[in-house]
């Protein structure tokens, strides 16, 4: 099945059906997404065709019905065969669209016989902790909140929960899978051309459930590798001495306890990884863009932009919080 006309995804976003073309059950660019959609396509014409057969069959068996000439036996045997009938094709129609979502369901489940990337993606309220799995220790790489991605490789995800119930829905991508506390579960993805895409938690998880994204970002091979390569390495130290202050202040204060920063002291595990967070596309899950004035905004008072988030309001005078902005931000 192709995919819905460009302007009928447009129409649907502006009318508040889609949230966006990033972020858009209705423009798949993977074969899991396209699966999903197709089956989609099909139930709806399906639906479609039973409406307008049974909205059509109204005024025949109304007419039929009036027909003086039939008696009450020929009339209600007629109407048994009738019942009997669309009970039947009913049962059928029904039980094959069973079998085939559950063909559906199951082929989503298997990935490829060669070796995948591995991420491993952690659910909190209301964070996103990300690893990269590597066989050697020293290539792991640890961030939060934001998805790389190869184009046309396959890449597994390992899920899991630290607190409650969350769920991880990319529309582009694939369909909705449950992290469930104790439990693991997973999820085969692929990105077949280059772009940007929302990924949220669709499953109430709390007070800031809707302020819970995830940014995906499916980029070609090399661009993947290079990004990997940085993520790996400690980021270059500042020469700005606003910045060096903001080391200071970072290394000394609360914010070591909770965060960790490679080619530093903290070494926190609470809160989100730090190590490049100046590279990252967003702030507070997806909440903010990462920019100086938001960055500021949610140091100084987390709880103004995210009511309910475990980050505590900053207690720095002005000129150590501009510092720690600057340090932060130097963080690529």
């Amino acid at each position: 099945m192709r995919r819905l006309p460009r302007w009928i995804v447009l129409a649907l976003a502006t009318t508040g059906c889609v949230a966006s073309r990033e972020q858009s059950a209705l423009d798949p660019t993977g074969p899991h997404a396209r699966s999903i959609l197709t089956e989609f396509h099909v139930m709806l014409l399906v639906a479609v065709a039973v409406y307008v057969i049974v909205i059509g069959a109204i005024p025949f068996v109304a007419r039929r019905a009036k027909d003086a000439n039939e008696d009450v036996a020929t009339r209600e045997q007629r109407a048994r065969r009738v019942v009997t009938g669309c009970i039947i094709a009913s049962a059928v129609i029904l039980v094959s669209l069973i079998t085939w979502d559950i063909i559906q369901a199951r082929g989503l489940e298997h990935g490829p016989d060669q070796a995948p990337i591995v991420i491993s993606l952690t659910g909190r309220q209301w964070w996103w902790e990300v690893e990269y799995v590597d066989s050697v220790a020293n290539r792991r790489v640890r961030l939060a909140n934001e998805i790389h991605v190869p184009v046309g490789r396959d890449v597994r995800i390992d899920l899991q929960s630290r607190d409650v119930i969350h769920s991880l829905w990319i529309p582009n991508l694939r369909g909705k899978k449950d992290l469930i506390p104790g439990r693991s579960a997973m999820i085969w993805i692929r990105a077949e051309q280059p772009g940007r895409f929302r990924a949220q938690c669709a499953e109430f998880c709390g007070l800031e459930h809707a302020k819970m994204a995830l940014p995906v970002v499916a980029e070609p091979e090399p661009a993947f590798a290079a990004w990997l390569d940085r993520q790996r390495a400690v980021a270059a130290a500042p020469e700005d001495a606003s910045a060096l202050q903001g080391r200071e202040v970072f290394e000394a204060g609360t914010c070591a306890a909770c965060h960790t920063v490679m080619g530093s002291s903290a070494a926190g595990r609470v809160g989100p990884d730090l190590s490049h967070v100046g590279s990252r596309l967003t702030l507070a899950a997806g909440t903010l863009a990462n920019t100086r004035e938001n960055l500021l905004r949610w140091i100084a008072d987390p709880q103004q932009v995210k009511p309910g988030a475990q980050m505590p309001p900053s207690a720095l005078p002005s000129n150590e919080l501009m510092a720690l902005v600057a340090w932060l931000e130097s963080r690529k």
